[in-house]
């Protein structure tokens, strides 16, 4: 029995994940909508990787999870590693192209920038605040205009005068688009200057003060716009790589991360049949007031987080 590993990836709008070999070869990969509920998500997703996997070839001995659920996948999966989106993007995307300087990634509510040299993590940004700019901006415009953000990409490259839009933050973004529309200015024009407002917005916010420099790799699924990928290379001068696989590096990370741990795990496909929940409890036992997460499996308790000192761990006991 050949050993694998797991890798989940789980955010706000989507959650990915991926099982590799010793060879870091990716032999099942699964992508879905979080939809709010990152257990159930979680359920679904492990659900389909069970069909998906080889199981008289392979066994999975560990797990990885990052992401904004990180921790409380972790926990429902006995994962061996828990790690931040920063190192996991960066270790699943050396992996394919090692030379990679930086990283630009945008997601569905928010955008990071990594900067590497000869692998190595030298800095980093994040932009959570405004949603302008990400996937659910473009999700947003796309219903607006009437056109499947699937077909943004390729009818931005048909445009010759795209339009300016004024993208730095969504309500301004909308406004804009609508008064252009107004105006006269064609569809295909305002798509390509949305694509083009989208990676203005993100050097200049997210990339603001930062040296970005070639091999550039685009990852995120709004990587899969050709429109926003060619609008980097023409603000960038540089050529901006797109992996097929470029929604599924941030889970691709965290399993081989799981896979050097060497540390097993006694994971089991089958926890839809299985009962979590959380529950949040308040400690009034100092001035911290400590929100604590307790998360339940069965019923009973195997996990808690949130309290700053041990009176919480009595609450939580209690």
């Amino acid at each position: 029995m050949k050993k694998a590993y797991l890798g989940v990836d789980i955010g706000s709008i989507s959650t990915k994940g991926v099982i590799i070999d010793d060879n870091n070869q990716i032999i099942a990969s699964e992508y879905l909508y979080t939809e709010g509920n990152p257990v159930d998500a979680v359920k679904g997703l492990i659900s389909i990787l069970n069909k998906k996997l080889n199981k008289k070839e392979y066994k999975v001995i560990s797990v990885g999870t990052t992401g904004s659920a990180r921790k409380l996948i972790g926990t429902m999966l006995g994962a061996s590693v828990i790690k931040n989106e920063i190192t996991a993007h960066a270790i699943g995307t050396t992996s394919i192209y090692p030379d990679v300087r930086t990283i630009f990634e945008i997601g569905g509510q928010d955008s990071k920038i990594i900067l590497l040299d000869k692998g190595i993590v030298t800095d980093y940004a994040m932009n959570t605040l405004c949603a302008a700019g990400t996937g659910s901006f473009l999700s947003s415009q796309s219903k607006r205009l009437g056109v499947e953000v699937e077909d943004f990409g390729r009818i931005a490259l048909t445009s010759k005068n795209p339009t300016t839009i004024a993208a730095r933050c969504t309500v301004f973004a909308e406004s804009d688009l609508v008064h252009k529309a107004q105006m006269g200015h064609k569809k295909e024009d305002i798509i390509a200057g949305l694509c083009q407002s989208v990676a203005s917005n993100y050097l200049n916010n997210v990339g603001k003060g930062k040296k970005i420099v070639g091999p550039i790799v685009f990852q995120g699924g709004v990587s899969k716009n050709i429109g926003v990928v060619k609008a980097f290379e023409d603000l960038t001068g540089e050529k901006v790589y797109v992996d097929k696989n470029s929604h599924l590096l941030g889970a691709l990370g965290v399993a081989i991360l799981a896979k050097k741990s060497k540390q097993e795990t006694d994971f089991n496909f089958n926890i839809s049949k299985i009962s979590f929940e959380t529950k949040g409890v308040n400690c009034h036992g100092c001035a911290n007031q400590c929100e604590i997460v307790c998360v339940m499996k069965n019923k009973k308790m195997i996990d808690s987080w949130g309290n700053r000192c041990e009176r919480g761990n009595m609450v939580v006991k209690n």
